[in-house]
Formats: C-alpha cells, sequence, structure tokens
C-alpha cells in the first residue's frame, strides 16, 4: 500500500491549532455573550461525541464510530444555534438545508451497513483497517493517539466548525436577502449533485459486486465492471464527484455569514477551509489505495479532474 503522508497529517493538525485561533482574532467579528454561551452549548456535545466515539472504537476496534455522527451533527448544531437566534428566517433555512444534507447522507450511510442495532458495530472504514497494518500503527500506543486527535477530538471538532457561518450569523439583524437566495440555491444544487454521484456509485458498486458474488471473476466482468471501479456518469467527469460536492456544500453554507452582512471574508471559514485541507488528505490516501488495487486506476487518475468536472475519461482501446 502507499506510504501515509505523516507531514500532511501533521499540517492538518497545526492548521487547526495555530491558523484557526488566528482567524478568529485577526478576520471578522468578535463573538457577543449569547454566542459564546451557544458556543459553550456546542462544545459540551462535540466533547461529549469526541469522548465517546473514541472509548467505543477503541474497545471494539472499529474506530467508524465518528462516521455514523458526522451526518447527524452538523444539523443538530445548526437547529441549536436557530433555536437560541429566535429562529431568524437565515437560520432556520440553513439548518433545514443541513438536514436535508444529513438526512440524505445518513441514509447513504446506512444502506451500506454502517448502523446497527449494536451501536458499536457496522462497516468500518477501509482506510482504517488499512491504517492498523501499515509500521508506524502497529504500535497500540501510537494508534491509540492517531485514534484520540485525529480521528476522534479532530474530526468531532471540524463537525462543529462546518457551523460556524450560522453562529457568527446569529446575532445579524439584516434580513433574508439576494446572498441568502443564492448561497441556499448552490447549497441545494450541491446537495442535488452529490446524491445523483452517490447513487451513481451505489448502482455501479452493488452490480459489480452481485456478479462478484456469483462466483466471477473481476477480469471476467463485462465493461464498465471489469476495471473496478466507477467511470461512468459523474464519475467519468470527475474521480470524486460527491467529493466535491462535499465541499462546495460547506463553502455555500459559508456564504450566508456574508449575507448576514460579516463581510466577504471571515473567520467562519475555518471549517470549510479545514474540510478542503482534509479531502486532500483523505483522497490522496484512498487513490493509492486504487491504484494499487486496480491496474488501470492511474490512468484513469491521468485523463479525469480529482474534483472539478472535466473532460471525459476515454476507454481503452481494445486491440
Amino acid at each position: 500500500m502507499s506510504k501515509i503522508n505523516i507531514p500532511l497529517i501533521s499540517t492538518l493538525l497545526l492548521l487547526s491549532l495555530i491558523v484557526c485561533p488566528l482567524l478568529y482574532f485577526y478576520v471578522g467579528p468578535a463573538l457577543d455573550a449569547q454566542q459564546l454561551s451557544v458556543l459553550k452549548t456546542l462544545g459540551i456535545i462535540c466533547a461529549s461525541s469526541t469522548l465517546l466515539c473514541f472509548c467505543v472504537g477503541e474497545l471494539t476496534g472499529n474506530n467508524s464510530q465518528v462516521d455514523k455522527v458526522w451526518s447527524i451533527l452538523p444539523f443538530v448544531y445548526c437547529w441549536v444555534i436557530a433555536a437560541h437566534g429566535g429562529m431568524h428566517p437565515r437560520l432556520v433555512v440553513m439548518a433545514v438545508l443541513a438536514t436535508l444534507w444529513g438526512l440524505r447522507l445518513t441514509y447513504n450511510f446506512g444502506r451500506k451497513g454502517a448502523y446497527r442495532l449494536r451501536f458499536w458495530e457496522g462497516e468500518e472504514d477501509y482506510r482504517w483497517k488499512l491504517l492498523r497494518e501499515t509500521p508506524i500503527f502497529k504500535h497500540r500506543a501510537v494508534w491509540m493517539l492517531f485514534d484520540l486527535v485525529f480521528i476522534a477530538a479532530y474530526q468531532n471538532t471540524l463537525l462543529l466548525l462546518l457551523t460556524l457561518p450560522a453562529l457568527v450569523s446569529m446575532s445579524s439583524a439584516a434580513p433574508f436577502g439576494p446572498v441568502d437566495i443564492v448561497a441556499a440555491a448552490l447549497m441545494l444544487g450541491f446537495i442535488i449533485y452529490e446524491a445523483v454521484a452517490d447513487e451513481q456509485q451505489w448502482a455501479f458498486q452493488s452490480k459489480k459486486w452481485a456478479m462478484l458474488r456469483s462466483g466471477k471473476k473481476l477480469e471476467e466482468l463485462p465493461e464498465p465492471y471489469r476495471k473496478g471501479f466507477n467511470t461512468t456518469g459523474l464519475w467519468s467527469v470527475s474521480r470524486h464527484p460527491n467529493y466535491m460536492a462535499e465541499q462546495a456544500i460547506w463553502v455555500s453554507l459559508y456564504l450566508f455569514s456574508v449575507g448576514a452582512g460579516t463581510g466577504l471574508v471571515n473567520w467562519s471559514m475555518i471549517g470549510a477551509l479545514l474540510l478542503i485541507v482534509l479531502f486532500a488528505g483523505s483522497t490522496s490516501l484512498a487513490e493509492g489505495i486504487s491504484s494499487d488495487k486496480y491496474p488501470e486506476y492511474t490512468r484513469y487518475c491521468s485523463q479525469v479532474n480529482k474534483f472539478l468536472p472535466g473532460k471525459k475519461y476515454k476507454e481503452r482501446m481494445k486491440k
């Protein structure tokens, strides 16, 4: 398997510890007493989730506990903010859109076997399984530290940071206006785009695995399934259309803070920026695994953009 990019992981943590506080102090409005009180409530929820995810992950050996709350906590945070903000139309729209995003993503995650009556069970992210097998993480103490700091704490904190645009908008008296309409349209559009991408991937993988379970080998499957990875639909013009949409969704949520009058650039961009950095790292890891697993994947990467739609993938000419 491709080497783990430890410098990139370290950069993620440094961005959180250094850049984020600097953005708060130097870019955009300071939080008032009410906002700080709400942030404290959100922080308690975040800390509780972090502790739960870490303990359950370590006790059960399934480190995908954060994945189970990934699609739930952001819209919970948005509704808490909306409730304390007097249900201002802007905050309600933000919370509704976050809920649409969350319910759809929860459904998509759930049909993959992520949720069980025994909540600690369910499908684990294949990347964690592979990471545990690398030399550096075979040391139990090293893995526990990585689980606590990056998997549990960092990702739970990121989920809270994503909703900061709602928090900074909470005290705004600015009416719901044109910028908010653009932000809402963009966010809804990207939610639909992500849903289409996930549905295309689900259909492709379901049919591929049905044929494999019937006794056929991968090289015996018809095209486009023989390659092992999806190159059809949105996946023919973008290697990660769902990830592109996911990042764009939270950038769109940030635009609501602009509509609230906090300025074109303000510190609530922290969450969206860190999400972009996180996806840069996670997709590099996933693509390294796919390149080792599927011979055609490197050729696919050379033709198709990672995120933004571009040139369409061309099948290899048959001899």
